[in-house]
This record gives structure tokens, C-alpha cells and sequence, in this order.
């Protein structure tokens, strides 16, 4: 049984970890992998036709817990427990709900002590107790909803007794209806920077670089939940490895293409001899970006962007790269009646057909974990437009826009 104190309209938090309202989804999976053994079975839902209208869900059923995180900026706005038998939970150093102390009412209010008067929603047959950043559910049944009034004091039981809590729910805010993720506080930045924005450069119809601007923790106020710094940082097509580098700082992962796909597991998979030289990718997986440089040159040559939608392959491996890319009109690039477009994270391929003409045969790629496994999710589509690529997924989403430099360039 979980130990966890609650921190309304902030946390659930153990000795060893916690989840926070606005840490990113996968800081959320991080905690999970490292509690192997003690959090099991969990589960993810998410919307496979729908993926932005409704909430990406972690259900932890072994302890009764589920976290949910905003569809677009993929946080965490609301944690719930809905089974608090399995959970052993204190607020200020006093338990509130465990297996020898009963979530009543009367415990809650003792605990929390109830300012005003709960909320009675007849529609749903539950008694609502509200703080800021804290709501407990408890149920009642209809047959005793002649005896309410309004207010705790009202609630009357027969032999004394009282009903327990059916959940509660900590969020941002003043009530959880309505309520949004919370900027990512700085206890989760953890030395890594973040994207804000990516705006894509094009000049003359052609594809130059990205300007980024990105947030950190800054040093001079460690610990301090204002205490953050913005950057903005341009990569253009040539850098160099130093100049990315000295730029957006050491990639999370380096990774050479190869045709011994076996290769990269290896400690020295960096080592390469002179006739078996190979392109390689910096991996920045916060900042939902790789970028390409050439094998003989060093330099930049392509700018991989993730949107980081559930349902792909590489789901959950990078931040989601909230880009935008700007194509004004051109007689080459254009449909007929299109004034322009801008691409972005959120924007579905019917869009960007509408307004530009993409390659007309698309390439098909299909990922497998190993030579003995599948794709659970299946295969993308990939088209060409002038000098980006724009990986497609099944319910018309983007995966993910590679920018190039063409060869004439």
C-alpha cells in the first residue's frame, strides 16, 4: 500500500517521488519505469480518432489512481483517486484515509476543516466538498435526499453512520470544471531546456533553418518556481556540430544511420572507421528534435521535427515540438485557390492538401522493434512538399516534418 501525502492544487507525493501538476506526460512514465514492482499495472488511454479533443490518461488500477494530461500541451492537470481503500494518504502529516482510519465526512472535515458548505449534485447522486485545488466526492444515496437540505451539517444518516469518500481530485484552480495544466514547474526541469516555440526560417521559397525559442531553470534561482529563462537559439542548415553544440548544448543521444541496425547498441557504436563512415543524428528528446549532419562534412543537413501523438511508433520518446511552418503562396507549391498555410503540430494533413500540393505517391514507412516483432500501430505515409517532408499518420495527424536542404542549395 502506498504512503502519499496530498498537496492540494500541486501534488500526490511519496519520500521517493511525486506527480506534479504541469510535469510532462513522460516524466510522469519516468516515475512509473523506476517504481517497477511497487506501481503495477497501469494503463494508457487515449483517443486513437480524436487524440486532441480528449484527455491523455494514465490508469494506474492496482492503486487506484489516474492521471490526467492536457491532449495538446501533453501535462498534467488533474490528479484522481478514485479507490482510496488502496492507498494509505495524509495531508500535513495527518491520515486521513488508510486501513485503520475510515475517509468519512467527519475525518475530511477534521482533516481538511471544511471553510463553507459542500455542493450536493442530485443529477449524480454525490456530495461535493471543495477546496482550492482539492475536491472530495462522497456518494448518497437517493433515498436519502429528502433529508438534505444543503451543507454538510445537513446530511443525516440512520444509526450514525456516514458515507466515505469515492474520490478525490487535486488540480489547478479554484474548481476542477474548467480547469488547465499549470505551467511545468521548475522542481521538473531537472537540467534539461524545453521548447517553447519553432518557428521555421524560409527565405526565396526555400527552407533555411529554425529559430528556437526555449525555457530552463535558471541557475540564479534554484529551487524557486518563478525562476525561469528563456533562450532563443537559430540552427541553420550548415552548422557544425560545435555550433549546434555551443547553441542548444549536448544532444540526449547521438545516433548513427547504419545498415547494422544492431550497431547502435553498442558501447562503441560511436567508433567508426574511415570507410564505413556514416551520417549521424543529434537526439535532443526534450526539445522534440533531431537534426542530421553529414558524415564527411559535420554539418546540419536535415531538421527532424516529432508532434509526439499517441498511436505512433515513437510516442513518448520526445517532447512534442510545437512548431510552425509558413509557406507562402507560389505557383509551384500552391493549389489554385490557396493563399498560404502554416504547418503546425496541431494541423491534420486534409489541411495542408487543401492548400498545397503534396508529392502524389506516397512513401510507406513501417517501423518494427526487431526482425521478429510488428508494428502494433501500423504504418505512416510520407509526402513531399518542395523541401519538407511530412510524415502522416492513420487519423490524418502529423508524426512528424523532416526539413532539408535541397541540392542545388
Amino acid at each position: 500500500m502506498l504512503d502519499l501525502e496530498v498537496v492540494p492544487e500541486s501534488s500526490l507525493s511519496h519520500e521517493r517521488w511525486e506527480f506534479v501538476l504541469g510535469m510532462h506526460f513522460s516524466q510522469a512514465v519516468c516515475v512509473i519505469q523506476q517504481q517497477v514492482g511497487v506501481i503495477r499495472d497501469v494503463h494508457i488511454n487515449y483517443s486513437d480518432t480524436s487524440p486532441l479533443e480528449h484527455d491523455l490518461v494514465i490508469n494506474m488500477t492496482h492503486d487506484g489512481i489516474r492521471l490526467l494530461f492536457d491532449p495538446v500541451g501533453q501535462r498534467l492537470k488533474i490528479i484522481e483517486v478514485y479507490n482510496l481503500s488502496k492507498l494509505r494518504l495524509k495531508y500535513g502529516g495527518s491520515v486521513f484515509s488508510s486501513e485503520e482510519v475510515a475517509p468519512t465526512i467527519q475525518q475530511v472535515d477534521q482533516t481538511f476543516g471544511a471553510t463553507h458548505p459542500g455542493i450536493y449534485d442530485r443529477e449524480r447522486h454525490l456530495f461535493l466538498l471543495n477546496f482550492r485545488g482539492l475536491t472530495f466526492q462522497f456518494p448518497v444515496e437517493p433515498k436519502f435526499e429528502p433529508r438534505f437540505a444543503g451543507g454538510l451539517g445537513s446530511l443525516q444518516f440512520p444509526g450514525g453512520g456516514s458515507p466515505l469518500v469515492s474520490s478525490m481530485s487535486i488540480y489547478s484552480g479554484s474548481s476542477r470544471t474548467g480547469t488547465e495544466a499549470p505551467p511545468m514547474p521548475v522542481s521538473c526541469f531537472s537540467g534539461q531546456v524545453y521548447t517553447e516555440k519553432c518557428d521555421v526560417i524560409r527565405s526565396d521559397d526555400v527552407t533555411i533553418g529554425v529559430r528556437l525559442r526555449l525555457f530552463a531553470a535558471g541557475d540564479s534561482h534554484p529551487g524557486l518556481e518563478g525562476g525561469l529563462e528563456t533562450l532563443v537559439r537559430e540552427i541553420r542548415f550548415g552548422d557544425s556540430c560545435q555550433d549546434v553544440t555551443s547553441l542548444l548544448g549536448a544532444p540526449t543521444k547521438v545516433f548513427y544511420k547504419s545498415e547494422d541496425k544492431m550497431k547502435i547498441h553498442s558501447p562503441f557504436a560511436h567508433k567508426r572507421a574511415a570507410s564505413r563512415r556514416s551520417d549521424f543524428f543529434f537526439n535532443y528528446f526534450t526539445l522534440g528534435m533531431d537534426i542530421l549532419f553529414d558524415a564527411r562534412t559535420h554539418r546540419a543537413k536535415k531538421i527532424l521535427l516529432h508532434t509526439n501523438f499517441p498511436g505512433h511508433y515513437n510516442f513518448n520518446m520526445y517532447h512534442r515540438c510545437n512548431f510552425d511552418l509558413a509557406v507562402e503562396p507560389h505557383a509551384s507549391l500552391m493549389n489554385s485557390a490557396s493563399e498560404g498555410v502554416h504547418i503546425r503540430a496541431h494541423t491534420k494533413w486534409d489541411e495542408v492538401c487543401g492548400a498545397l500540393k503534396p508529392s502524389s505517391r506516397p512513401v510507406v514507412l513501417n517501423r518494427a522493434s526487431t526482425t521478429n516483432t510488428s508494428n502494433p500501430f501500423g504504418s505512416t505515409l510520407c509526402y513531399g512538399v518542395e523541401d519538407f517532408i511530412c510524415e502522416v499518420m492513420s487519423n490524418g495527424h502529423l508524426a512528424s516534418v523532416t526539413l532539408y536542404q535541397p541540392e542545388e542549395v
